[in-house]
């Protein structure tokens, strides 16, 4: 099954320093994740590091989940990069980079991905999945503006 990448470009008024320290907090991902996830971070509390595995509990598609990250490259305050060890996608990698420009911060995110199921995965990627990713990630960059000032496609 072929993988899916999902890319979003954000640029924030802040300072890429407070940007990436907001994204080092990994208790700060439920602040940016809409309602209906019901994300909450398992692990004791830590700032992340090359090696770090956080917990978390989710809700997808409506069934409660548990969802292992493992921090694979951190390169601070430039980009992190984190996957999936356990949760509900076949592959999730998601790459984070923290640009500096005209006094603010350009963020930008990649996640490839693909869904379990083979042919059924496919099928709720086009019905359902994609669509829901999308929602997940508008919220969260209206969150970010909200937090930070800021505006996409700037």
């Amino acid at each position: 099954m072929a993988d899916h990448v999902l890319e979003t470009r954000l640029w924030l008024a802040r300072p890429r320093a407070q940007v990436f320290a907001f994204f080092a907090d990994p208790g700060n991902l439920a602040r940016v994740s809409p309602p209906a996830v019901h994300l909450r971070l398992l692990t004791p509390p830590t700032t992340l590091h090359t090696g770090a595995v956080l917990d978390f509990g989710i809700a997808w598609l409506g069934l409660p989940l548990r969802w292992r990250s493992y921090i694979r490259e951190y390169d601070p305050p430039y980009r992190f990069v984190d996957v999936q060890v356990r949760g509900p996608w076949a592959r999730w990698e998601h790459r984070h980079l923290f640009l500096e420009e005209g006094g603010g911060t350009w963020m930008e995110d990649r996640v490839t991905y693909r869904l379990p199921f083979g042919p059924l995965g496919r099928v709720l990627h086009a019905a359902v999945i994609e669509r829901q990713l999308r929602a997940t990630w508008a919220f969260r960059q209206a969150r970010l503006v909200e937090l930070f000032g800021g505006a996409p496609g700037r």
